[in-house]
């Protein structure tokens, strides 16, 4: 099992999570995230007496636990929804996972997860 992390532009969160749905991935948990990167010098514009920092671009953090079968059409899924080709689209990051419960029932595994294989 993978856990898959994606920081995505907020304005394509319902691509990816369309894109997502295609592939068969119907369970993810998602965040309003905040950072810093290189991809915009700081920036402030004032409007009416009050600055206003734009150098930031609302992010969404992404987080799906998934088998080891479903990672490359997952990332892949995400890479094609989530790109605008401008620096700043995001970032994906894979992690392995050890065990997996499902609370309700105690299952164990791959079984204890949403996504089903294939």
């Amino acid at each position: 099992m993978k856990k898959i992390e994606a920081i995505i532009r907020t304005s394509k969160f319902e691509d990816v999570k369309q894109a997502l749905r295609e592939v068969g991935i119907d369970f993810f948990s998602y965040w309003d995230a905040t950072g810093v990167g290189n991809e915009v010098k700081k920036a402030e514009h004032s409007y009416r007496g009050t600055v206003y920092d734009t150098s930031y671009i609302p992010r969404q953090l992404l987080t799906i636990v998934v088998r080891d079968i479903n990672v490359e059409k997952t990332v892949d899924a995400i890479l094609k929804a989530a790109k605008t080709g401008v620096i700043g689209d995001g970032k994906i990051f894979v992690s392995p996972i050890d065990e997996s419960y499902r609370i309700r029932n105690a299952e164990k595994g791959d079984t204890s997860l949403y996504n089903t294989e294939g």
